[in-house]
């Protein structure tokens, strides 16, 4: 599809065919409605399709440490080279040695393929860093070359360096190595000294410029994508992860923290879930821990939201009702509820007062990051006769609340987006007072269709609504096309003229490695060196950035039936702006006549900017090698007195920012 750069006067012209209906909407602006939450759309971070290593995560290097099951997983070697397990760091105590190999023309090295290749570009450094001795005295030298094992060239190198190692004792060294070529699926060696045996530990590979320049940082343009959809909350570290497969595969966020060279290796809960798609290699590294997923929520100015484990594994991979086989039992759940209490006090705690806290300072956060929100439990439910869940959340819910009143504690339906599990979650919520109840649908179009009024009955009494995980799919066409888009967008009228009920909303998944994938649709896909939006992507960002500050009261002429297509909206009023801004979705194929009546309007419209997403192409997509095929684009239009009228054409989904 070509990108079509429109006035919406051009874009929405009068002479396209238009149905007769009348499609006229009115927006109150006299009177504001319910606040639009901050945290109203976000994003859910979960480490699926090699979203963390390998992705987010700026890590070149995989099986770093030689942790994986496989030690040499990831790793060529040649010559002199042995696994020694007595490493100067307790959680991660193996390292290689690499000895000389007693002939000239016999060389010790080791090489690393990393995550599908290493992407490299010209021009860019990258900093090698290892912890190192020379075990028997004395110093060596080992040489660290970045490779092109494809080329035809006479040298496969494409960047190198030497580092001195000297003496017995363990230490940290670092290289920085420029590149002078684009490989998108470079190599790393590292070569052994010809005379002197030499131990390496944690080797690792960053690129210089990551995401605000840190150390043990994320992946520049993946990370800036997060900022610029302006998300109002981030939620991580999942998911399933946060449960495994079973307990001992659980994410376990004490293991994510402190010295990035003692973090753990945990076995990742997806690695062997699909056998369609099978990674026997992905694992967590936990590189990617708490403390660097508060500090991203910080620097892309997102709440942190948290999730826990509840003392219960995966209930779909243990589709069995004795709890006890795979679940803690009540009498053993301190250790789960501590770590909840304990990450608070990482959090928010005083590094004066409490050890956590003062681990946090100690990786360079002295002050706090001002969490308000945790989640405990994903996707688990109660059976009729056994409540499963709640009674385990029940604990944690007295236990928090007795410690830290001031955090919101966020439960959830389980799985289902209806249905007797569905049914028993939220029943449960409203007993245990939940703030929040996490609900999740990855469903297919004719069930959005089906749901566009999905909030406007439910109890505005209760617990709020977190819609934590959704997506929208073609039946037989689970991938990210533009005909999925429309509905997603359509939908989120309806979270929108309900933010007194719904406060937080997240689409997922959001990372997708289009050489590790297992699920899909997604909102950004990569490879090692680009990165594509999806138009699930932008619908997300239109409302992020577009979000206001209160609802405005929005009602059609003619509203859509339930399971149609038709003509949807929504509209805000922005406070700092000083702008109403309605957003109106043509989920039908052919162009519809609107007007848009602003009633309250006391002195006119002064201006009125206009983005259109069009999403007429049904199965068009943003690809990695095709990233702007559908884009928002900007245009004016020219309106008099309180009213506005345009045509949205087919499939079109078009924000209008008015200026009072």
């Amino acid at each position: 599809m070509k990108i079509r750069n429109i006035l919406l006067s051009a874009c929405l012209a009068a002479g396209a065919s238009a149905s007769a209906q009348d499609n006229t909407i009115t927006v109150e602006t006299a009177k504001l409605g319910a606040p639009v939450q901050p945290t109203m759309y976000g994003i859910f971070f979960e480490d699926i399709n090699y979203a963390a290593d390998g992705g987010l995560y700026a890590e070149l290097v995989m099986n770093r440490s030689f942790e994986f099951p496989n030690p040499f997983a990831g790793w060529d070697i040649s010559g002199k080279v042995s696994l020694q397990n007595d490493g100067p760091f307790e959680k991660n105590p193996r390292y290689v040695r690499l000895a000389p190999s007693g002939h000239a023309h016999k060389h010790t090295m080791i090489e690393n393929s990393g995550f599908f290749g290493m992407g490299i570009k010209k021009g860019a450094e990258y900093k090698f860093s290892v912890w190192a001795r020379c075990p028997e005295g004395g110093n060596s030298k080992i040489w660290v070359d970045l490779v092109d094992n494809a080329t035809m060239g006479d040298d496969q190198k494409i960047g190198n360096g030497g580092v001195e190692i000297q003496g017995k004792e363990w230490k940290k060294y670092t290289l920085t190595i420029k590149a002078s070529k684009t490989v998108e699926k470079a190599h790393m060696r590292v070569w052994g000294d010809s005379k002197v045996t030499t131990d390496l530990e944690h080797v690792s590979l960053f690129p210089v410029d990551t995401y605000m320049g840190d150390e043990n940082g994320m992946r520049k343009d993946l990370a800036q994508a997060l900022y610029d959809m302006k998300p109002g909350v981030f939620r991580f570290p999942g998911g399933c992860i946060v449960e495994g497969t079973d307990l001992e595969s659980r994410y376990q966020w004490k293991n994510s923290v402190g010295p990035v060279e003692n973090r753990p290796l945990n076995e990742n809960r997806w690695h062997y879930t699909f056998t369609n798609r099978y990674y026997p290699n992905y694992f967590q590294s936990y590189g990617l821990g708490f403390f660097e997923y508060f500090r991203l929520s910080e620097q892309i100015g997102a709440e942190p939201l948290p999730v826990l484990n509840v003392g219960m594994a995966c209930q779909y991979q243990n589709e069995i009702r004795d709890e006890k086989k795979v679940h803690v039992g009540m009498d053993d759940l301190k250790p789960y509820i501590d770590d909840c209490i304990d990450l608070i006090e990482f959090a928010n705690g005083d590094p004066a007062k409490n050890q956590w806290a003062k681990l946090r300072a100690d990786m360079g956060h002295p002050a706090p990051f001002n969490l308000k929100f945790i989640g405990v439990g994903n996707e688990q439910w109660d059976y009729k006769d056994n409540k499963a869940f709640s009674k385990r959340l029940k604990v944690f819910v007295e236990a928090i609340r007795k410690a830290h009143p001031e955090i919101k504690i966020i439960g959830t339906s389980g799985p289902d987006s209806e249905g007797q599990s569905f049914d028993l979650g939220w029943t449960a919520m409203k007993e245990l007072k939940a703030d929040l109840v996490d609900e999740h649908f990855y469903r297919n179009i004719d069930w959005f269709k089906n749901e566009m009024n999905r909030y406007d009955e439910y109890d505005r009494t209760g617990p709020k609504v977190f819609a934590g995980e959704y997506a929208c799919h073609d039946r037989g066409k689970k991938w990210n096309h533009a005909g999925a888009s429309i509905y997603e967008a359509a939908f989120m009228t309806n979270l929108e003229k309900n933010a007194d009920v719904v406060h937080m909303a997240t689409y997922a998944p959001l990372f997708a490695h289009v050489e590790g994938w297992q699920w899909r649709p997604d909102a950004i896909w990569f490879d090692n060196l680009r990165s594509a939006k999806t138009v699930s992507y932008y619908v997300q960002a239109l409302y992020a950035q577009n979000k206001g500050t209160n609802v405005l009261s929005t009602t059609i002429a003619n509203p859509t039936p339930k399971g149609q297509d038709g003509i949807f909206a929504s509209a805000v009023y922005d406070k700092e702006s000083n702008e109403v801004i309605v957003k109106v979705i043509n989920t039908t194929e052919g162009s519809k006549s609107i007007d848009i009546k602003l009633n309250g309007l006391k002195n006119g419209i002064a201006k009125v900017n206009t983005i259109t997403l069009d999403c007429s192409d049904y199965d068009m997509e943003n690809t990695v090698d095709n990233p702007n095929a559908i884009v928002p684009q900007e245009a004016t239009l020219k309106a008099e007195g309180s009213t506005i009228k345009a045509n949205v054409a087919g499939k079109n989904f078009v924000v209008f920012k008015i200026k009072k």
